[in-house]
C-alpha cells in the first residue's frame, strides 16, 4: 500500500473482479480492496453480479484496514441510505393466552360446567 487509507474515509473506486463472497474495487493503481458480499447492499444477496459490474465505478467506506496482511475492508452499504424498518410497532405482538382470550370472549369453562349447559339445551 503506497497511499494510507483511514478506517471510515469514503472512496471512489473501480470494480475489478467479482467473486462469490465479494467484489475486489481498485483504490488507486497500486491497492485494492474487499466490499464483502454482506456489504454490497442492505437485504440478502444471492448473486453479487446482479448488484455489480467488473470495470464499474463505485463509492466505498473504508471498514478495516490491515496493513501486515495489506488487506481493506470495504462497504458499499454503508454509504446507502437504510432502508425504513419493517417492524410494526404500533401493533405489538400478543401472547398465545391474549389471542384466545380475545377470541373467547367467555373464557374456558370447565367441562361440569358446560356439560349442564348442554344438558338443559338438549331437552329443549
Amino acid at each position: 500500500m503506497t497511499k494510507k487509507y483511514e478506517v471510515g474515509e469514503e472512496l471512489s473506486g473501480k470494480v475489478t473482479g467479482i467473486q462469490p463472497y465479494g467484489a475486489f474495487v481498485a483504490l488507486d493503481e497500486e491497492t485494492q480492496g474487499l466490499v464483502h458480499i454482506s456489504e454490497i447492499t442492505y437485504g440478502f444477496v444471492k448473486d453479487i453480479n446482479e448488484f455489480l459490474t467488473v470495470g464499474q465505478e463505485v463509492n466505498v467506506k473504508v471498514l478495516e484496514v490491515d496493513e501486515e496482511a495489506g488487506k481493506i475492508s470495504l462497504s458499499i452499504r454503508a454509504l446507502l441510505e437504510a432502508p425504513p424498518s419493517t417492524k410494526r410497532d404500533d401493533n405489538p405482538r400478543k401472547t398465545l393466552q391474549a389471542r384466545v382470550n380475545e377470541r373467547d370472549a367467555d373464557g374456558f369453562n370447565s367441562l361440569k360446567d358446560k356439560l349442564q349447559d348442554w344438558i338443559e339445551k338438549s331437552g329443549q
